[in-house]
């Protein structure tokens, strides 16, 4: 088999790889996107271009969860506070020193055909290789009719996508907000005004946190702040969830661009799996620098090598079959949890999980088996000897000898009552030690019938079939 190669095209653009730059700080200016490329970024969406606005100077705020910094990020800034002419000006000079890369120019104007078309027309002479509407900017620029305030609304998604696409000639990509009941409406109304591609998600309205002491909201502007755009980790099943919906419908689905909580290369296999061509990193690399971009090149290709995958397209969207509705999943479909007692260390928080917040399946009723009487102090001494001179590493000491207190005894270590377990996994999502509990599935004679199945049958009970009323 041939060594697998990143190489892909979205949206007709040839691509070195399938790792951008999402449109954000990070591509402000010409220098660092060039920054960029050279520690191995195969594309870049230029902050958004539009007319020149003022920033407010506290701008970010995080949420940090279990000791890990920016979980999420909370964000005020505006688009590009840089002249139009000076941006476009280092795109063609970005163009000019990296001409496979791949330079999308994000573009957001007030929504006027003609100022449309003249932004439209200078970053395609800049040499932008394709446009990225941004119509999910969910704070500031939405106050003044752009950004989410466009993207919300299908009817000014369509008329906008088609007034760029009167004046373009490189692709156009439509931005989508999450912020919208159904993604899928926008991402049709783009499709049909004659969208080449989209992305998704932008940010997700927020506002992070209250200073208990000074009953002031983060980022603090001067004692006030504003909600803002989420992004980071957290975000990534929400974007995951959207991609997936719009992928699906055949009335929206477009080459997709992926964003939200792309970190590692894993993340970006997910997203390529639900569908997209190419993913989007932002706050990774405001957190930890351009190079996080190596390890996800090396870790796609070995991933890729070792599923015998020797291009992109060769799993793209093989994840997408696998997500349906609720309504076609397998009711008979049953597993259990199982607790390992070797791996156990008796902290019971299976037990509690259970018992308070899920079907009371677990319980604390074992007990230790009679002491060993055979047992001579010589031995007692022996052993305690052992254990004083052993230097206590748990997850390093497989023999035992270095733990502190020895086998869990036997009453510390929940039982589960499989008869009545129902297979929710809390249990193994809470247990802190990896595979000491495992969900196994068990064979209950019974053929898959999913509830759509069951209605069609005429064996769901009366009602149950009926939309809830939501009339008084």
């Amino acid at each position: 088999m041939p060594e697998p190669t990143l190489e892909t095209t979205f949206a007709g653009l040839k691509c070195i790889n399938p790792f951008w730059l999402a449109s954000a700080p990070p591509t402000n200016c010409g220098e660092q996107v060039m920054r960029a490329f050279d520690a191995g970024w195969g594309g870049a969406v230029w902050k958004t271009i539009g007319e020149p606005i003022t920033n407010v100077s506290s701008r970010y705020s995080s949420i940090d969860w279990e000791g890990r910094r920016m979980m999420g990020l909370n964000n005020i800034e505006l688009i590009s506070d840089r002249p139009t002419e000076v941006n476009l000006k280092e795109i063609a000079e970005v163009k000019r020193r990296y001409p496979k890369h791949v330079v999308i120019a994000s573009l957001m104007v007030e929504s006027r055909r003609e100022t449309w078309h003249d932004i439209v027309q200078r970053a395609e002479d800049a040499g932008a290789d394709g446009l990225e509407l941004n119509f999910g900017c969910p704070h500031g620029m939405s106050e003044r009719g752009m950004g989410s305030a466009v993207g919300q609304v299908p009817e000014y998604t369509e008329q906008i996508t088609s007034w760029v696409k009167e004046k373009a000639r490189t692709p156009v990509v439509v931005k989508l907000t999450p912020n919208v009941a159904d993604i899928r409406m926008p991402a049709r109304a783009a499709k049909r005004a004659g969208a080449d591609a989209l992305s998704a998600i932008n940010t997700i309205n927020s506002i992070t946190g209250i200073d208990l002491d000074t009953f002031q909201p983060n980022p603090n502007v001067d004692g006030r702040s504003s909600h803002g755009g989420y992004c980071g980790p957290a975000v990534k099943p929400i974007a995951l969830n959207m991609v997936q919906q719009v992928m699906s419908d055949a009335a929206a689905a477009l080459p997709l661009s992926g964003i939200g909580g792309i970190a590692s290369w894993r993340d970006a296999v997910e997203f390529i799996l639900l569908g997209c061509t190419t993913v989007q990193v932002c706050t990774a690399v405001m957190h930890f620098g351009y190079r996080v971009v190596e390890d996800m090149q090396d870790g796609l290709l070995a991933w890729m090598k070792e599923n015998g995958f020797a291009r992109i397209e060769d799993f793209r969207g093989l994840s997408l079959p696998n997500v349906v509705d609720w309504k076609h999943l397998n009711l008979n479909y049953q597993i259990v949890a199982r607790i390992h007692e070797e791996l156990c260390i008796g902290c019971q928080l299976c037990y509690t999980a259970c018992w308070d917040g899920a079907h009371q399946c677990i319980h604390l009723d074992r007990a230790s088996p009679a002491p060993d009487t055979t047992r001579t102090p010589a031995m007692v001494r022996a052993e305690s000897a052992r254990r004083i001179t052993a230097t206590p590493i748990p997850k390093l000491d497989t023999s035992g000898i270095g733990s502190l207190n020895g086998p869990t005894p036997l009453e510390r270590i929940p039982r589960v009552d499989e008869h009545h377990c129902v297979g929710c996994n809390l249990c193994a999502l809470v247990c802190p030690v990896e595979n000491c509990i495992t969900m196994e599935r068990i064979e209950n004679g019974l053929a898959p019938q999913t509830w759509e199945e069951r209605s069609a049958a005429g064996m769901v009970p009366d009602g149950a079939q009926q939309p809830m009323s939501t009339n008084g």
